[in-house]
């Protein structure tokens, strides 16, 4: 699929089919997410793929839409801020790098004709509760990873011209 098509068929998908993905589909998806561009190649982050079988009513801790826990697999983002690139500022790009990561892998999923949907509004001390983390990595974003069981809405985006400038403000 060309890159146009694809950022035109990614879509936020709320409903999944119980289908398993299969391995080889879930290694390229994640390959896609190790080779994201992050900050001065730092990589900090890791990847947490979790099977939903069984674990349901736990995940829905993180995150309580059904639909959350309905493909076989969910995959969490978590920073890992002292290994991250900081500018001169004092700005850590763990979230930056994180997003980056994150958007590789749900673009990748499209591609396999996986469905996706970016998950930020979760309860963070459930999911530190839920995966184990350890001190000093943060969950940052989670997606459920399995086939769509419904159809994409029409996008809604601002036009061009409320977003763009050029040359100065």
């Amino acid at each position: 699929m060309d890159f146009a098509k694809l950022i035109n068929t990614r879509y936020s998908v709320r409903a999944y089919r119980p289908d398993a993905v299969e391995d080889e589909k879930l290694q390229q998806v994640l390959e896609a997410a190790r080779l994201a561009p992050t900050a001065a190649n730092r990589q900090p982050f890791q990847l947490i793929v979790i099977r939903t079988a069984g674990r349901q009513e736990e995940l829905k801790r993180i995150y309580s839409r059904d639909w959350f826990v309905q493909p076989p697999l969910v995959i969490a983002i978590c920073g890992i801020p002292a290994q991250a690139w900081t500018r001169s500022d004092g700005k850590s790009y763990v979230d930056v790098d994180a997003a980056i990561v994150m958007d590789h892998l749900i673009l990748a999923a499209t591609e396999l004709g996986l469905g996706t949907c970016w998950i930020g509004a979760f309860d963070p001390h459930a999911a530190r509760e839920v995966l184990g983390l350890p001190e000093g990595v943060e969950p940052i974003a989670f997606t459920p990873l399995g086939y769509p069981a419904d159809e994409p809405r029409p996008k809604k985006r601002k036009p061009l011209a409320e977003l763009v400038r050029y040359e100065r403000w």
